[in-house]
C-alpha cells in the first residue's frame, strides 16, 4: 500500500473544544483535497459543514462524547439532532461505567436505541479500549456485534490512550462479519496507519495523516 492509498481510510478529525468554524472549514478543505473517507467534527458544526461541503465529503459527528455517561435518551436525541442537521455518520461512546459494572444488557440496549435512530446511517461504537480489561474487550465485541452497529471504534483520543495494534487485531478477530473496525487516537505516521489497516482496520480516526502529507508537500517531496 502506498501512502496515497491511506487517505481513503481516514476520518479526518477535529474534535478539540476550542475548534472554531475557520478551523473546521480548513479541515473540510483538506479532506476534500486529499480524498479522505469523511470529516469527523463536533455536533455544533455539522449543519454549516454539510452546507459548505455540498456533497463533496461525508460528515461524521460524535454522540455522548467523550465520556459516554449521558443517558440513553440524551444520546438518542443527540443522534436525531445530528441527522437532522445533515450528519452522514455517527460515532457514539458507550457507557463505560455500565460495562464495567456488568450491566451489559444496558450497554446493548443503548447501542440498539442509537442505531434505531440512525436507520441506514453508519454508526460507529467507541468503546475506549484503554479503560477496559481483556475480558471486557471480548464482551464489548459481542455486544457491538449483537447490537447491529456498523463499526467498533477503539478510542475517543481524549482518555488515557489511543488505538493499539493489539486491540485492533483483537477486535478484527472477535467481532461479527458485518462489523468493521475503526482505529482512532494517536495514529502518528503513515507506517502506523498501514499497519492498522493490515491488522483489520477499515477506518482510521486521525488528523495527523493529512497534516503529514501537507508538510511533505510544503517541503517539496
Amino acid at each position: 500500500m502506498e501512502d496515497k492509498d491511506v487517505f481513503a481510510y481516514v476520518d479526518h478529525t477535529l474534535l478539540l473544544p476550542q475548534s472554531a468554524w475557520q478551523d473546521i472549514r480548513q479541515l473540510c478543505d483538506d479532506a476534500v483535497a486529499f480524498g479522505t473517507a469523511s470529516v469527523c467534527i463536533p455536533p455544533c458544526h455539522v449543519r454549516q459543514a454539510k452546507e459548505y461541503l455540498d456533497g463533496k465529503m461525508p460528515v461524521c459527528t460524535v454522540i455522548g462524547f467523550p465520556n459516554g455517561y449521558n443517558s440513553t435518551a440524551s444520546k438518542v436525541f443527540e443522534a436525531q439532532d445530528a441527522l437532522r442537521n445533515g450528519a452522514d455518520e455517527l460515532d457514539m461512546v458507550i457507557n463505560i461505567g455500565a460495562l464495567k459494572s456488568g450491566a451489559r444488557g444496558y450497554v446493548l440496549d443503548e447501542i440498539r436505541a442509537v442505531k434505531g435512530a440512525c436507520g441506514t446511517h453508519i454508526l460507529k461504537v467507541i468503546v475506549e479500549s484503554c479503560l477496559l480489561t481483556e475480558e471486557e474487550k471480548l464482551a464489548v465485541c459481542r455486544i457491538v456485534t449483537e447490537s447491529g452497529a456498523d463499526f467498533i471504534k477503539t478510542s475517543t483520543g481524549f482518555s488515557t490512550g489511543g488505538a493499539t495494534f493489539a486491540d485492533v487485531e483483537l477486535f478484527a478477530a472477535q467481532v461479527g462479519r458485518d462489523v468493521r473496525v475503526k482505529a482512532a487516537g494517536g495514529i502518528a505516521s503513515f507506517e502506523d496507519a498501514k499497519k492498522f489497516i493490515a491488522l483489520g482496520a477499515s477506518r482510521l480516526g486521525t488528523s495527523r495523516i493529512v497534516k503529514l502529507a501537507k508538510q511533505e508537500q510544503a517541503g517539496g517531496y
